[in-house]
């Protein structure tokens, strides 16, 4: 039996659904499991035995109507014989389509039931602590009946050899493992997912501190400029626990870094979702318009925590989903004070850093 797993999009997305290859591989044990992914996000899933195959989905298809000609053709030759779309998009409705598998699955929208053998109906209340996000996820491949007793978490796998190279990365930058490592993901993918820097900026001077730990930022090279902005709004006590300069360059790098660290705070993203899969405690700061429901996975006010304006000001959203404040996001944002995420973010600090 050949199955593909299409989920394309971001690096939390794809890391989240490999859930359903692991689910794929308990139900089916003999099966060939390929996952179909962007290119960027593969480090995220390097090692990982729940599936066969990468598909590597590349810039290029996107670019060349040829190219991606070529490629579901390519998809067409292997004659799978089930594929689930978890992503949804049209680039994974004609992958599918093309694909010829005479069993197709995926999410129920106005559309799919025209393209897909079975469509799954997305619940919007979670039945566990996991989240919306992983248990639709397993509606995919799992009845009703067993989802709330068949949750799995997402991993990442590195290897011994990257977490030591990581940990003399950072001894060799004057970093010590043995005191406290703080990551922070000091900016979101976007401006609608991203705390104003002035407001960011004093959450890291309260870790500091609490904490008096090293601080290290977690962003993306062409963020730098943004990133620095951050650091000058810190206090100068609090920029001295600032390794600004120290990141790695490359986004496993940066996991085997994280590996080390105590915990990750910051912006809600790719980042709270790998600390997530390599067992580091995370605080997570929601942007105003992202539903706190489907992405808070396994969270326990202990190890893993958030917060969501919708928790402090629920009079500001009335009956509607924050999902709908979207176009507001940035108005929202100036009422997502540092006051109001202080006080939650330093009991989870002195719990957790003990």
């Amino acid at each position: 039996m050949k199955i593909l797993v299409i989920q394309q999009k971001m690096i939390g997305d794809v890391l989240t659904s490999t859930i359903i290859c692991e689910t794929l591989q308990k139900e089916y044990p003999n099966a060939t499991i390929d996952y179909l992914i962007n290119s960027n996000t593969i480090p995220v899933v390097k090692n990982n035995s729940f599936f066969d195959n990468i598909i590597e989905f590349k810039q290029e298809y996107r670019d060349s109507k040829k190219a991606f000609f070529l490629f579901l053709r390519q998809i067409r030759r292997t004659k799978y014989d089930l594929v689930i779309d978890a992503f949804g998009k049209l680039e994974s409705n004609l992958i599918t389509l093309f694909s010829g598998a005479p069993k197709r699955i995926s999410f129920y929208k106005w559309y799919t039931q025209l393209l897909y053998t079975k469509v799954i109906h997305r619940k919007t209340k979670p039945i566990t602590n996991a989240s919306t996000s992983i248990e639709n996820r397993l509606r995919l491949v799992l009845p009703e009946d067993r989802i709330s007793t068949e949750i799995l978490r997402p991993k990442i796998f590195l290897t011994e050899e990257e977490k030591e190279r990581a940990k003399e990365f950072l001894e060799s930058n004057g970093i010590k493992t043995k005191k406290p490592i703080v990551m922070i993901s000091v900016l979101g993918s976007e401006a609608i997912k991203t705390l104003p820097f002035k407001d960011m900026a004093k959450i890291i001077d309260e870790i500091v501190s609490v904490t008096k730990a090293n601080v290290l930022f977690n962003y993306m090279p062409n963020q730098e400029k943004d990133a620095k902005a951050i650091y000058d709004l810190t206090y100068p006590a609090t920029q001295n626990n600032i390794h600004f300069n120290v990141y790695a360059k490359s986004l496993r790098g940066f996991i085997a870094i994280l590996s080390h660290c105590n915990m990750l705070i910051g912006n809600e993203g790719g980042a709270v979702n790998i600390a997530k899969a390599i067992d580091v405690p995370s605080f997570t700061i929601f942007s105003p318009w992202i539903i706190k429901k489907d992405w808070n996975m396994f969270e326990d006010g202990i190890e893993h925590d958030s917060i969501h304006l919708i928790d402090v000001k629920p009079e500001l959203y009335g009956n509607t989903s924050p999902k709908n404040m979207k176009d507001k996001a940035l108005d929202l944002y100036k009422e997502f004070s540092s006051e109001l995420i202080i006080p939650k973010l330093r009991n989870y600090l002195i719990q957790t850093i003990e």
